[in-house]
């Protein structure tokens, strides 16, 4: 089993994959500002980091066989992530990535379309952004994961479709994947690489 270590391990995304690290018998290093609500589990080391604090994020990432970061992209740059993984030592980051990026059948980014909510336009952006930032590293064995348009709460059922760089729509015409299903297509991916310095995406 592997070790493990999750930036934003608080969050909606952060905490789904913290339980399917952990249901598949991996160790987990939680990294958040605020650890408290994660409690003492067995199998999980907790670490109060401010990501953004280079030397402390990299103290709290060495030794692990894979960091994966699900920290807003708005409030942490790839530069904060990629630097410190590098000088930990770790050759493997997974990033939990944005779906503004991802293509529509036009060509055109899901960002770029009319009608795209303002309100997610910033963090969209940033994560377009790491993306293209990842795309340049050379030295990581990179990975970003993007869900599908809505990233929603909701059940675990193990039944999902893999792309690569177009936006998945179900039958039903909804683009959409829960926190929980995204952990398990992201676990895989940890166990069983077959997107390395690539982006993928999962859905319905």
């Amino acid at each position: 089993m592997s070790n493990i270590a999750i930036i934003g391990a608080t969050g909606r995304a952060g905490s789904q994959l913290l339980e399917e690290a952990l249901r598949r018998g991996h160790s987990v290093t939680a990294i958040a500002r605020n650890t408290a609500k994660i409690g003492q589990r067995a199998g999980v080391v907790t670490r109060n980091v401010d990501a953004l604090d280079a030397r402390a994020l990299q103290a709290a990432i060495e030794g692990h066989d894979a960091v994966i970061s699900a920290a807003h992209f708005a409030t942490l740059p790839a530069s904060a992530v990629i630097g410190p993984v590098k000088k930990a030592g770790v050759k493997r980051l997974l990033v939990v990535g944005g779906a503004g990026s991802l293509l529509l059948p036009d060509g055109t980014r899901v960002i770029d379309s009319e009608g795209f909510p303002e309100a997610y336009k910033a963090e969209a952006s940033a994560g377009a952004e790491f993306l293209a930032d990842l795309r340049e590293e050379r030295d990581l064995d990179w990975t970003f994961l993007s869900p599908s348009a809505e990233f929603v709460e909701g059940e675990r059922t193990g039944t999902f479709r893999l792309g690569q760089d177009d936006l998945l729509v179900s039958s039903e015409g909804r683009s959409w994947i829960t926190f929980a299903d995204y952990a398990i297509a992201m676990l895989d991916e940890v166990e069983a690489p077959k997107h390395s310095r690539q982006r993928f995406t999962v859905g319905y």
